[in-house]
């Protein structure tokens, strides 16, 4: 079950860069702006500093789950699974702060923490059973 913990915590990372990718590096491109309901360039480039932001925490979150996953693999067990719970719990507390705040965005928050979710609760399962 641990093995499947971290194979969902790396996909959620991998979730969380390309956020990332679009928040901090693709902002103002059409495609990203249709993603993220953006109506004009202009509001895009209003916006841009903020996402630039916003997309680094996203960058930040993944790295945590990430050298988390890697710390296990590499039997710093405790580091590693401490890694794992605050980078996946924290995408997930991201994804509920996003739902509560504004009801339409459901299907982002799902997006964005379906995987944490599952990847806390499998971990979870490892650690009570291990």
């Amino acid at each position: 079950m641990l093995i499947v913990g971290l194979v969902l915590a790396a996909a959620a990372a991998a979730f969380h860069v390309f956020i990332f990718a679009l928040e901090s590096l693709r902002w103002t491109e059409p495609e990203t702006r249709k993603i993220f309901g953006v109506a004009s360039e202009a509001d895009a480039q209003t916006t841009k500093s903020l996402a630039f932001n916003q997309g680094f925490y996203n960058l930040f979150l993944a790295l945590a789950a990430l050298l988390g996953v890697g710390f296990v693999i590499l039997g710093s067990t405790t580091v590693g699974l401490t890694l794992v719970f605050a980078g996946t719990g924290m995408m997930l507390a991201a994804a509920l702060v996003l739902i509560l705040s504004d009801r339409t965005k459901a299907r982002a928050a799902t997006m964005q923490g379906t995987l944490p979710l599952l990847a806390v609760i499998a971990t979870a399962i490892a650690v009570a059973i291990g």
